[in-house]
């Protein structure tokens, strides 16, 4: 069975800036990850802690918290380090894994490659 992702980005007051990762989250359900959970890290909801007990009372043994952030800056080292942990400490029969930050992925290069490739070929 897949562990359950909790999908983490900083968030947005603008509802059309958070569904970048709605689409991401719908799109790892259909890969076949049947508890995926989107959530934030401040200006929108749900919060971290949320998302993570959603995950939870979806049966969840397992969480990976995915990162939606190009670096591992003050948010991923300190904010979600901490969070980790927090909920670690609530949930002590589910184990809670930090994955890395998106930044330094081979595919996120192809990624910009692709969006320069694009911008380039516009008129």
């Amino acid at each position: 069975m897949h562990p359950a992702l909790l999908l983490i980005a900083h968030g947005s007051r603008q509802p059309e800036a958070n569904a970048d990762l709605h689409h991401v989250a719908a799109a790892l359900r259909q890969r076949g990850y049947e508890i995926v959970e989107a959530a934030y890290l401040e200006l929108a909801e749900p919060d971290i802690v949320t998302g993570a007990m959603r995950c939870v009372e979806k049966g969840a043994k397992r969480v990976i918290l995915v990162p939606y952030f190009l670096s591992a800056g003050v948010h991923v080292n300190r904010d979600l380090t901490s969070v980790r942990t927090l909920i670690a400490e609530r949930c002590p029969n589910v184990e809670f894994r930090l994955a890395e930050p998106l930044g330094r992925h081979p595919a996120l290069l192809e990624a910009v490659m692709d969006r320069v490739r694009s911008a380039d070929q516009a008129q």
